[in-house]
């Protein structure tokens, strides 16, 4: 009777999981260029707009999915969003704190450096700037910007109760802030993915009947990425393009995701791997490192870097697959998840 009573909960959208999952496994083909080939490598700007892209999605999810779950006036939405931006904050610290140790033992050759000092501090929660030092500082660090997201849009619930355009102001600020900042000569990467969080934030605004009507003309994505493409050759990957290329990007991605359907396998594994994109994110990172740890001294050829590869991909679609069979089979482990992903 009051599983009658309740409200039903409002289903889960597919092709946003498919995105999600798509995303995490070009993840995966990143983080291997970036372990087995190295920062050399010729193309990368054509693949940055993963990052910004998770936080994009975290903030269309907001909008498009809590405040479908929750009236802006219940103070249990303010409550979760901050509870999971603090989560997110928690699991990343404890997974460096976990590579501080791992990472010497693997003998995996990458320079860590003092995580306690001030200039690290400042440079990872403040700034994000990881480049300018130098070495491989932290791992995981797209989970900084997305619990900042989280949070400051848990507190932005209360205006937001009384003034609709709210999170409009808000992104309008941030990218004034940023212009700003840009014409003094100042950059923080931390200011710029939470801006176009917020910026998915508004995009989550739009109804998913009105999004799916919109991606439904591949020609014109397709005109719109080639110019986009053009432009990274052009001018790299500054900030304005990252603020057209991080939708763009999606919508493409997401049009494969609404187009088929969802019952083959690939597609249901890519869906899958969405539902756990959080997860499937830190365990492909994990696996990579374990993986380049193992064949740092080995001369790769061209056929072993391919097996890695294959091997990255499978392993974290396993890892997937593992946790949530194993979720569906004891309810231990089903608290354990929520507890610490949801």
């Amino acid at each position: 009777m009051q599983a009658t009573i309740s409200a039903p909960k409002p289903q889960r959208i597919s092709a946003l999981d498919f995105t999600k999952g798509a995303l995490v496994l070009i993840m995966v083909l990143y983080h291997w260029i970036n372990y087995f080939i190295g920062p050399q490598w010729n193309y990368y700007d054509y693949l940055r707009f993963l990052t910004p892209s998770f936080i994009f999605i975290t903030g269309f999810m907001i909008s498009n999915v809590y405040l479908s779950k929750y009236d802006p006036t219940d103070s249990h939405l303010s409550k979760r969003l901050v509870t999971r931006g603090l989560k997110l904050i928690i699991i990343f610290v404890c997974l460096n704190m976990a590579r501080a140790f791992i990472v010497p033992a693997l003998g995996s050759g990458v320079v860590l450096r003092n995580l306690l000092d001030p200039v690290s501090i400042f440079t990872v929660f403040i700034s994000g700037n990881l480049l300018a030092l130098g070495g491989k500082l932290i791992s995981f660090s797209i989970l900084v910007p997305i619990s900042y997201l989280l949070m400051l849009s848990g507190a932005l619930m209360v205006p937001y109760r009384f003034y609709r355009y709210t999170f409009h102001a808000l992104c309008l600020l941030l990218f004034l802030s940023i212009l700003i900042l840009g014409l003094v000569g100042v950059e923080s990467q931390n200011l710029e993915l939470v801006s176009i969080g917020m910026l998915g934030v508004l995009t989550g605004f739009i109804s998913i009947a009105t999004i799916n009507q919109f991606v439904r003309h591949p020609y014109m994505l397709g005109f719109a990425y080639l110019f986009y493409t053009i432009a990274i050759m052009i001018w790299g990957v500054p900030f304005p393009v990252q603020v057209v290329g991080v939708p763009l990007s999606v919508m493409v991605i997401y049009l494969v995701g609404i187009t088929g359907s969802d019952s083959g396998i690939v597609k249901s594994e890519v869906i899958l791997l969405g539902k756990y994109s959080l997860f499937g994110y830190i365990s492909q990172i994990a696996i990579l490192q374990i993986l380049s740890a193992g064949f740092r001294r080995i001369d790769l050829g061209v056929a072993l870097l391919g097996i890695c590869f294959i091997a990255a991909i499978v392993l974290t679609i396993m890892s997937v697959e593992l946790v949530d069979r194993l979720r569906r089979r004891n309810p231990s482990i089903d608290r354990l998840y929520k507890a610490v992903f949801a």
